[in-house]
């Protein structure tokens, strides 16, 4: 516990404070019995959140994740070609010259990360088109979360391991058959690879790939099934966007639009963000505006840290893993 106890004798006061208090509350959140829904935003996967996610996920301490296309094929990426990434520290002074030199090594650039196109994209590009072309032709379809557990699964990527595979999140949720959920992956390098291919005529039936109307189905089936009175389940936020924007409607909507006013709202409420409400930003809003949306009560616990996701959530998932 040497990371906890660092933490808590040093952590006590503002955005430090509010890191501990939040993961303190994730911890009661579930010894009180109940469940925890994690929302990706952006790239976390490039930046190697899986180190601890995956834990997290093996413990039993995320039952659900809400993530960006991005999130969702990014670990891939990084599961079968870590060697070839490329890290810039001096990113800030790339000259224009220098990014169009990137792009002719096809090294697409994440801030100060440069994933390898070849060995990320494409090779992964040959096995998952095996896999929708399958599924295609069988006339099934499947959510894009669900082809990825199929490809972990099956063993087909194993010699091309380049990390540890306990460090790759994707990979312990196949194993567990997690419950994500990926709101706009259409908005994704394999989105766009998935269209050409449909434009292209290797795949007949655009609904071979699940939509995220679906996904709001599936997310709304899995919540009235998992939340009970006596069991809710809490929202952790990574960041903003449609991650978690996406999956907190799923609340208002059963029970305005479903009348299923027996289920409860969501039990417990953090988020790591370093947007502000300024100019209607909706990832920046405080949690009490999410009251007057019906997605959390005035009794919910609430918690708000404003600042960077990469440093933030990896301790408190350390604090929950009470490392």
């Amino acid at each position: 516990m040497q990371v906890t106890q660092f933490l808590k004798h040093n952590f006590r006061h503002f955005n430090a404070a509010a890191l501990i208090d939040a993961a303190e509350g994730y911890k009661k959140h579930l010894a009180d019995g109940n469940k925890m829904l994690v929302t990706l935003a952006g790239a976390m996967s490039t930046a190697e959140l899986g180190i601890t996610l995956a834990e997290m996920i093996r413990q039993d301490k995320i039952h659900a994740i809400s993530c960006t296309g991005a999130n969702l094929e990014e670990d891939i990426f990084n599961l079968v070609a870590h060697d070839f990434y490329e890290r810039i520290p001096n990113y800030r002074d790339l000259t224009a010259q220098d990014e169009e030199d990137l792009l002719n090594r096809h090294m697409n650039r994440v801030t100060d990360t440069c994933i390898p196109e070849m060995e990320a994209m494409r090779r992964i590009e040959d096995t998952v088109l095996k896999f929708w072309m399958k599924a295609d032709q069988a006339g099934e379809s499947y959510f894009p979360h669900e082809f990825f557990y199929q490809i972990l699964l099956s063993g087909e990527l194993e010699q091309y391991y380049q990390i540890d595979p306990k460090n790759s999140w994707m990979l312990e949720a196949a194993k567990r058959n997690l419950p994500i959920i990926v709101p706009g992956w259409e908005d994704s390098t394999l989105g766009n690879i998935y269209a050409g291919h449909v434009i292209s005529g290797d795949i007949e039936n655009v609904h071979t790939m699940k939509t995220g109307i679906q996904y709001m189905m599936y997310l709304a089936d899995w919540y009235t099934q998992t939340a009970k009175e006596e069991s809710t389940i809490g929202f952790f936020q990574v960041g903003g966007g449609i991650a978690g924007d996406f999956p907190i409607c799923v609340v208002p909507m059963l029970h305005q639009d479903l009348q299923r006013t027996g289920v409860p709202l969501w039990g417990y409420f953090a988020q790591i963000s370093d947007s502000t409400t300024s100019y209607g930003s909706y990832s920046g809003a405080v949690p009490n505006e999410k009251i007057t949306w019906g997605k959390l009560g005035k009794d919910t616990p609430k918690y708000i840290i404003e600042s960077d996701a990469t440093i933030v959530a990896p301790l408190i998932f350390a604090i929950v893993l009470d490392m």
